[in-house]
């Protein structure tokens, strides 16, 4: 079943933030885009390498008024440690949720039961609590900030202009389509 237009789940967790704990939960979710990014754990080799991306990229998903959680199945403790002794995570500044019961995980359906350990799943949720964009890649192939920026600047497009859609390789301020009779067989 898919999750796309589906509400986000209730959760509460605890998570890392600007060094210090915090309590999360779907509620914080609510009333801005937010992007859900799921890895498998914390002090691996792919991980850092998309967490990193993502950190390089913050400002401008901020700039969206976009807010990013990573999420993996390890403790708000090991996030802390791992936040500390890696160059490429220490640049994290946005939330980093621990999921060691795999409850979040579960809820967004990227939990690898055999292992406890999340897959790649990547998620934008628009400000009603709603999913828009599903992306699970296999546990080898890491993720793209810029892309993701891409998509999420496409779904923030199409939610404020209903009567319209972005076409393949869409970037801002490029022309968008707008469904209709005339169109069909014409593309």
């Amino acid at each position: 079943m898919s999750l796309i237009n589906t509400e986000i789940k209730p959760f509460k967790a605890q998570a890392l933030k600007s060094g210090k704990f915090i309590e999360v939960s779907d509620a914080d979710l609510k009333g801005k885009w937010s992007v859900v990014f799921f890895y498998p754990a914390d002090f691996t080799f792919v991980c850092p390498t998309e967490l990193e991306d993502l950190a390089d990229n913050y400002a401008e998903f901020q700039k969206l008024g976009v807010e990013i959680y990573s999420v993996s199945t390890d403790t708000h403790f090991a996030h802390k440690a791992w936040h500390d002794t890696s160059d490429a995570v220490k640049k994290i500044n946005y939330t980093m949720v621990g999921d060691p019961t795999g409850a979040i995980t579960r809820n967004f359906g990227v939990m690898i039961e055999e292992a406890g350990l999340a897959d790649r799943g990547t998620f934008v949720i628009d400000p009603a609590g709603k999913i828009q964009i599903v992306e699970v890649n296999a546990g080898g192939i890491g993720r793209d900030a810029s892309e993701l920026l891409r998509k999420v600047k496409a779904a923030q497009y199409v939610a404020s202009h209903p009567n319209e859609v972005c076409p393949a390789k869409w970037k801002e301020g490029e022309k968008t389509l707008a469904p209709s009779l005339d169109l069909v067989g014409k593309i």
